[in-house]
């Protein structure tokens, strides 16, 4: 089937990058630059900004690789939803998806797996690629924690500034805890995505009711402190596995937290 030049230019900016998106990602850049070469005055404000928009970023890639793999799959009306241009703001709940994520980091310097970008799944066929499509979301945060913790394993971190050696190790234990987080098979996460295909429908019509509750009641799990306890030290175990001080990590908290200094 021929496409016509409306039709490529449509598609064209259906996944064209979005300007928030370069945006968010300048600030990156920026905030990284400053907090590497010391030229902020308030150096605790630019690891601040580093770490938040470095987040965002993530959260937007997380929802990207949901997206992307959908369309892969058969959901075609994705494209004309804007997911495809990695805008926060084009995501079926903008707030759960990325305001109240960098709120929990903020709060408690902890990476809660992002919400959500509406999949039409009637449109897939395959329990496989259903499984797929979940699995794509916390791959890209495992992915994007490697990248940030191969500095670290290689050595060559070793002779860079140490508040931007901090701030790397910190966006790293972010990454592994959304991870964790979002693998969990859990109803209303990705992990629970994953098997969920190859679950009974008498099961899966149970749990429905409970799946907006999920992250809740996986957070208040994380309250009781001997469990907290434990969740830190299996994502200090990978950090360690990739030759990440836990100290840098923690130092890149504190840095963080400027309004504490």
């Amino acid at each position: 089937m021929s496409v016509t030049p409306i039709g490529r230019a449509r598609r064209g900016s259906d996944s064209r990058v979005s300007p928030v998106f370069l945006g968010i990602a300048a600030v990156m850049a920026v905030s990284g630059w400053a907090v590497w070469t010391h030229y902020a005055a308030d150096h605790g404000f630019a690891v601040f900004l580093f770490v938040v928009s470095g987040w965002v970023v993530s959260l937007c890639l997380h929802e990207y690789a949901h997206a992307r793999t959908a369309l892969h799959s058969g959901d075609l009306s994705i494209g004309a939803k804007g997911y495809l241009t990695l805008n926060p703001l084009k995501y079926a709940n903008a707030v759960l998806s990325v305001l109240l994520p960098v709120l929990f980091v903020i709060a408690g310097g902890i990476g809660l797996p992002g919400g959500a970008v509406y999949i039409e799944r009637d449109r897939i066929r395959g329990r496989v690629r259903h499984s797929l499509i979940s699995a794509a979301g916390p791959l890209t945060n495992v992915l994007f924690a490697f990248l940030l913790m191969l500095p670290f394993l290689l050595g060559t971190a070793d002779s860079w500034p140490q508040d931007f050696r901090s701030s790397l190790a910190f966006l790293a234990l972010l990454q592994v805890s959304a991870a964790f987080l979002n693998l969990l098979p859990v109803p209303g996460l990705d992990g629970y995505g994953i098997v969920e295909p190859w679950l009974s429908d008498g099961f899966k019509r149970q749990v429905a009711p409970y799946a907006p509750f999920g992250l809740l009641a996986v957070f208040g799990v994380l309250y009781i402190q001997s469990v907290n306890n434990k969740f830190f030290d299996a994502v200090y175990h990978v950090l360690n596995w990739c030759h990440v001080d836990p100290w840098y990590a923690a130092n890149g908290y504190q840095l963080f937290q400027f309004w504490k200094s």
